[in-house]
């Protein structure tokens, strides 16, 4: 038997002969060499597997190259890809939250391609700053005295603390003590900052007393936090940031409000939760302001930095800064973003984000329709069902504001509704979707029509076994 098993063994061809099938020197010509014989050796040890364990195996040259090709391609494949969210959900943090748009898309491109004045005043011919590019349309668009950037919300938080407060109290409502994705507090982010965290109030209810009494000589910081990732309703109270405003002012103390998700749109007039707008906030006196880009603001991942220039120029000079700041990649696709907002009407048309919260339900309509006919039209026997449900608008904002949507809802007699489930995650591309009740939803919320069209062809090949369903190139 051992005797057999060698002489099967001798049969698979050497690494390099491998090497010299004309198919392998093709993938030489576009491939890293070590890349190559990684796979090659990958191949020879899935055959040997099989000898072991006594499987029918097929040896002969053309069949380790087969096998050669599958493991480069699957080597060779980026770890961080496109998919598609048929979810529902707009902005996904697992799914990279938000998507930018055409402009923004255009801008990253055009300032990488070559070399630019990220840090260098034209006019002026010396090394300039880098925030200068986003701060002229921030200011614009918000009222603010001065604005910057750094690299997301909670590094805004974190720099604005450990420059303003810094071994310093800062007053807080225990109902505003909020944990956002990734189990990341505010009580953990101040520490870190530097802050000293003084607790006031309840959790259901803070009154402005309750920030008067705390207030004292070591008083660094009035923080006022958005609960954008949960509600509490009932029996409640809050102080509200012009309030709190109006007491730091007499206290010579200043106001910080973390606003989370940030939206430059009153989504509240599309019927789309209770959001204040960042111009809102801004107007409430509070001198500090900050909030994410890659939220409802529809941009790259940022954290913006608005408020009182007196503040915003030390944030500006902290050495913590440079460590948080962000890249040209980001700095142009915000600044592209941001000025898409000076024509709201053309912003909410073309910022992918703000498409997605507010198109008619007529529009996810039609996509449900175009979903469910070609999914019927395949032949592949899937129950298929246009249902009423609801999409998120996800990201930790509007926790109340869910979205009336469409759903196209598909089931099959040979197919559990997990099984649907998975082979369209691990298919290529991946389409992500939601289980209810048995059924498969897709939600075309948050798909556009060539979407549409790849997941009508992956749910053609489903009942296919997963090796041997199509891997057409994403």
């Amino acid at each position: 038997m051992l005797s057999t098993m060698k002489e099967l063994l001798r049969q698979l061809p050497s690494v390099d002969e491998v090497l010299k099938d004309e198919r392998i020197r093709a993938l030489l010509e576009s491939q890293p060499r070590v890349l190559v014989i990684d796979a090659i050796r990958a191949s020879l040890d899935a055959k040997r597997d099989q000898v072991r364990a006594g499987r029918t195996a097929d040896l002969s040259l053309p069949s380790v190259v087969d096998g050669t090709v599958t493991m480069l391609a699957e080597m060779s494949a980026p770890s961080l890809r496109p998919l598609i969210n048929a979810t529902g959900v707009v902005v996904h943090t697992n799914l990279g939250r938000s998507l930018l748009s055409e402009e923004a898309l255009k801008r990253v491109a055009l300032v990488n391609r070559s070399y630019s004045n990220l840090e260098y005043d034209i006019r002026a011919g010396e090394r300039g700053k880098r925030h200068t590019h986003i701060e002229g349309i921030l200011t614009r668009l918000t009222g603010a005295e001065a604005a910057t950037a750094v690299n997301n919300n909670a590094a805004a938080v974190l720099l604005c603390l450990n420059t303003l407060a810094l071994g310093k109290e800062v007053v807080v409502s225990r109902g505003e003590l909020v944990e956002i994705g990734g189990s990341f507090r505010v009580p953990e982010v101040m520490s870190r900052g530097g802050a000293l965290l003084r607790e006031v109030g309840t959790t259901n209810k803070t009154h402005l007393k309750d920030y008067q009494k705390a207030i004292n000589e070591n008083t660094g910081l009035l923080l006022k936090v958005h609960t954008s990732n949960y509600k509490i309703v009932g029996f409640t109270k809050e102080v509200s940031p012009a309030e709190l405003s109006e007491l730091g002012k007499k206290h010579g103390i200043p106001v910080m409000w973390d606003l989370g998700s940030g939206s430059f749109l009153d989504l509240a007039s599309h019927g789309i939760g209770d959001e204040p707008t960042v111009q809102q906030a801004m107007s409430s006196g509070v001198d500090v302001l900050t909030f994410s880009g890659d939220k409802l603001l529809g941009g790259p991942q940022a954290g913006m930095i608005l408020g009182r220039k007196k503040f915003l120029d030390p944030i500006r000079s902290n050495p913590l800064a440079r460590a948080l700041r962000i890249d040209k990649m980001t700095l142009a696709a915000l600044e592209a973003t941001l000025t898409q907002y000076l024509d709201m009407e053309k912003a909410k048309r073309e910022i992918p984000t703000l498409w997605m919260l507010t198109q008619p339900l007529s529009e996810i309509e039609r996509k449900a329709g175009l979903l469910a006919t070609g999914i019927e039209q395949t032949g592949s026997g899937f129950s298929v069902s246009i249902q009423d449900d609801l999409s998120q608008s996800g990201g930790g904002a509007l926790p109340t504001g869910n979205l009336p949507t469409k759903v196209v809802a598909i089931g099959h007699a040979a197919l559990s509704a997990n099984q649907i489930e998975s082979r369209l995650r691990l298919g290529k591309p991946a389409i992500i979707t939601r289980i209810k009740e048995g059924m498969v939803l897709f939600d075309p919320r948050t798909l556009n029509d060539g979407e549409i069209a790849k997941i009508v062809e992956s749910v053609k090949n489903l009942l296919q076994e997963p090796g041997a369903r199509s891997q057409k190139p994403e």
